[in-house]
């Protein structure tokens, strides 16, 4: 193993990558545990996808705009939401991000550059367009960030939008996360996969002219790589960049509610073959993108097993922490 796929940045931004990964993995299974026991309606988790979000949005500035979806959790925690409060929203609290009145479909925070969140299907297609024809007519040098899955292109507003947004040059990237493959479908008893005649998803993006890549999700090299050049350009003022980020999807995000079918992800696995068991045995040790970042971390010289334990044990408490708070806070006043 070398590090051809580790992102060209120091072993400080390197930890504090691997750090914000395992935030969003340790808060995703602390969320299904949670809903196992309390009412918080349909949700969505990010696992399987973490590499992609948090190498791409952390390449952002204050005052840039992201636009996601009903997949959003791990959008929020690369860009610096607190676990606690996020926690409170979903649970309906008021402490949460919008008073519990979001929840987590709608989870949002205009500070931390998510103006509003859209669940449905290629709604935020429309929303983060708009904003960068805004920035562009502002004369800003910020820019738009619309984070969708490979199912909003069967929607017709995304075809308006990039349409608009190639017309208008606008400073806009949108980040396509195609978690359907190995993806088993409705006769599995799934949430179907994309249902698109076309062969590549770039084949919907080539007749407007805009830069397209496919790159993989779990690379965090290749993401942070392909975005810095789509960020740049759109600073710069030449137009919208699509890419396209492949996932395999994690086995817990096949059935209609999340499950922690894998079980607690033990970061061991990424250093002692002999702990990973039989069961989803290529999941653990190809397919999961945060095994691989640590593997390649450990593998490069900028962490050891002991280290990657120590920062994860802080992780741990830091979502023993935020439960306590999200359960201990209290609901909206009624009126």
């Amino acid at each position: 193993m070398n590090n051809q796929s580790l992102p060209t940045l120091s072993t400080d931004s390197l930890v504090e990558l691997l750090r914000k990964v395992l935030v969003v993995r340790r808060f995703e299974e602390t969320l299904i545990k949670l809903a196992s026991k309390h009412d918080v309606g349909h949700f969505h988790v990010y696992i399987g996808q973490e590499i992609t979000g948090i190498a791409a949005l952390g390449l952002l500035e204050a005052g840039d705009l992201c636009f996601t979806t009903h997949r959003n959790h791990g959008h929020l925690l690369a860009r610096g939401a607190e676990p606690a409060r996020m926690l409170a929203e979903i649970l309906g609290k008021a402490t949460g991000y919008c008073g519990g009145r979001g929840g987590t479909l709608h989870l949002a925070s205009a500070r931390l550059g998510f103006p509003t969140t859209s669940s449905a299907v290629g709604g935020c297609t429309p929303l983060a367009t708009g904003a960068a024809f805004g920035l562009s007519r502002l004369g800003s040098d910020r820019v738009s960030v619309c984070l969708f899955g490979d199912g909003a292109l069967e929607e017709g507003s995304y075809h308006e939008s990039i349409n608009i947004a190639a017309l208008e040059r606008l400073p806009i990237i949108f980040l396509c996360v195609n978690n359907s493959l190995e993806a088993l479908g409705q006769k599995a008893g799934e949430y179907p996969s994309s249902t698109l005649a076309a062969v590549r998803l770039t084949d919907l993006v080539d007749p407007f002219g805009v830069p397209a890549v496919t790159i993989d999700g779990s690379d965090a090299k290749a993401v942070t790589d392909s975005m810095r050049d789509a960020v740049d350009r759109a600073r710069e003022g030449g137009g919208p960049t699509f890419i396209e980020a492949c996932t395999v999807r994690w086995p817990g995000n096949r059935p209609l509610w999340p499950a922690l079918l894998t079980g607690e992800t033990d970061l061991s696995m990424a250093w002692e073959e002999r702990a990973i068991p039989q069961e989803f045995r290529n999941w653990h040790a190809v397919q999961d993108g945060v095994l691989r970042f640590v593997r390649e971390m450990i593998a490069a010289g900028h962490v050891t097993p002991q280290i990657v334990g120590e920062i994860d044990e802080v992780v741990r408490h830091q979502m023993e922490a935020a439960t306590r708070f999200a359960l201990e806070s209290p609901y909206p006043e009624p009126e």
